[in-house]
C-alpha cells in the first residue's frame, strides 16, 4: 500500500517549518550580546563610573582586605539579584567617620570609633561600560540608579552595598 502526500499535508509542514525558523530568528535578534552589539554601534554604550557604598561590614583585619581589594583591580558585579558582568575597580576607600562630640567650650573633639560592632565603611569606585539613554544607565541589562542595591563579590569577599553614585565622563 502506497502513501500519499496530500496538498494540505505539505502546507502544514512548511508553515511549522516557517514558524520554527522566524522564532529562531527572534530569538537571535533578541539576544543579549547582540543587542549590546547594536547599542556599541550606535554609540549608546559609554564608560561610567558607579561609586557603591557598603555599609557596617564585619571584618577582622579591614586594611589586609582593602589592600586585597585593591590588588584584585576588577569585581564582578550582581544588580537586583541579576549577574551583570566583571567591572573595573578604579579605588576602594574606607569611608568610616569619627566620633564627634561638641563640648561646653564649643570646640569639638573628634575620635576614632574602634567599637567592632560599627563594622567598616567602604565606597567602591567602578568604572564600566554601560547602554546610556534618556531613563537612566543600563548595566547588564538592568537599569543602575542611586539607590539601586548591588552584589560585589571578588576572590576573598561578597558583599551587599547601594549605588551612591553614578557619572557619566
Amino acid at each position: 500500500m502506497q502513501r500519499r502526500f496530500s496538498l494540505s499535508s505539505i502546507m502544514l509542514l512548511d508553515g511549522l517549518a516557517i514558524t520554527a525558523t522566524v522564532v529562531a530568528l527572534a530569538g537571535v535578534v533578541w539576544s543579549p550580546k547582540l543587542t549590546n552589539a547594536v547599542a556599541r554601534a550606535t554609540g549608546s554604550v559609554k564608560p561610567v563610573e558607579v561609586s557603591v557604598d557598603v555599609r557596617h561590614l564585619q571584618v577582622a583585619d579591614s586594611e589586609a582586605l582593602l589592600e586585597a581589594i585593591r590588588e584584585e583591580g576588577a569585581v564582578s558585579i550582581v544588580i537586583r539579584n541579576q549577574p551583570a558582568g566583571r567591572v573595573g575597580l578604579m579605588s576602594v576607600e574606607d569611608i568610616s567617620r569619627p566620633l564627634t562630640q561638641l563640648l561646653p567650650n564649643g570646640t569639638v573633639l573628634e575620635a576614632e570609633d574602634t567599637s567592632p560592632a560599627r563594622g567598616l565603611h567602604a565606597r567602591f569606585r567602578l568604572k564600566a561600560e554601560a547602554e546610556t539613554g534618556p531613563s537612566g544607565v543600563v548595566f547588564g541589562g538592568t537599569k543602575l540608579k542611586i539607590g539601586s542595591a548591588v552584589e560585589l563579590e571578588g576572590r576573598l569577599y561578597r558583599v551587599n552595598g547601594s549605588v551612591s553614585g553614578v557619572t557619566i565622563p
